[in-house]
């Protein structure tokens, strides 16, 4: 596939890995549409529209905001008379032992790493159905594979987000609509930045960028990378899962006595 000319809308393109693929794919001459909660008062968008005015528009978008989609999605499809790839990139982690779950920052990563693709999902799938093709990606997490200690909050969600993906990818085909997912590991941004461990495969926000770009060119469901922490994963998902709970508690702090 050529995405050379293809419009494609990001949700969560305003920092990391959604800013980097805007610069990207404007630079292999697709049409942009770059949304997040505040996309048009990002100083990196504006700039970047001020050098691309006629493939870059920005739109804000609280996919959190359930009521407020449906105008953001009409005005989201006129800007090039429809759109050929809709990208979500939109995440939200923090980690969170049991004694100091908050239920607020459990919701807010629910409502980032799941339901927001649902709520755009309901509103985009009329438009896509009645083009009668396009394709959506969706940049999961490898965390999809297993629950973590700490992580839950943000792989729990995740995790549906990959189990729907499944669910819907061959309903999608039979109407020329292709889904893929995204699946990767530890990039170096502000959310990682709250991890206090060493990240296995740890990678800029570039380079997943690029390799999200490679993907959304190839014919396959599943994109997943790096592969060293990615195949770490995929072990502990299949094996027995009382071998797999021995080694992930061996993952829980030390208790602090001092």
């Amino acid at each position: 596939m050529h995405i050379n000319g293809k419009t494609i809308w990001i949700v969560g393109a305003s920092q990391g890995i959604g800013l980097r693929l805007v610069e990207s794919l404007l630079k292999d001459q697709c049409r942009i549409i770059a949304s997040s909660r505040n996309a048009e008062q990002s100083p990196e968008l504006i700039q970047l529209k001020q050098t691309y005015p006629d493939t870059l528009r920005l739109i804000n978008c609280d996919v959190g905001q359930k009521d407020s989609l449906p105008p953001i999605i009409e005005q989201a499809w006129s800007f090039f008379n429809g759109i050929d790839i809709w990208l979500y990139n939109v995440g939200s982690y923090q980690p969170m032992s049991i004694s100091d779950w908050e239920i607020e920052k459990f919701e807010q990563m629910n409502q980032s790493n799941y339901l927001g693709a649902v709520y755009l999902m309901h509103g985009l799938w009329p438009k896509f159905e009645q083009q009668g093709f396009g394709e959506w990606v969706w940049n999961v997490s490898l965390a999809s594979d297993f629950g973590l200690p700490y992580g839950g909050g943000y792989s729990a969600p995740k995790a549906a987000l990959m189990n729907l993906a499944e669910s819907l990818h061959p309903e999608l085909l039979e109407h020329n609509i292709q889904l893929k997912v995204v699946n990767h590991g530890f990039v170096k941004t502000r959310l990682t930045a709250k991890n206090d461990f060493p990240m296995l495969g740890l990678m800029s926000a570039q380079d997943a960028a690029d390799r999200i770009v490679t993907a959304l060119q190839q014919n396959r469901f599943e994109t997943r990378f790096p592969f060293n922490l990615g195949a770490v994963l995929s072990i502990l998902k299949r094996l027995p899962k009382s071998w797999s709970l021995l080694l992930t508690k061996k993952m829980l702090r030390k208790p602090n006595h001092d």
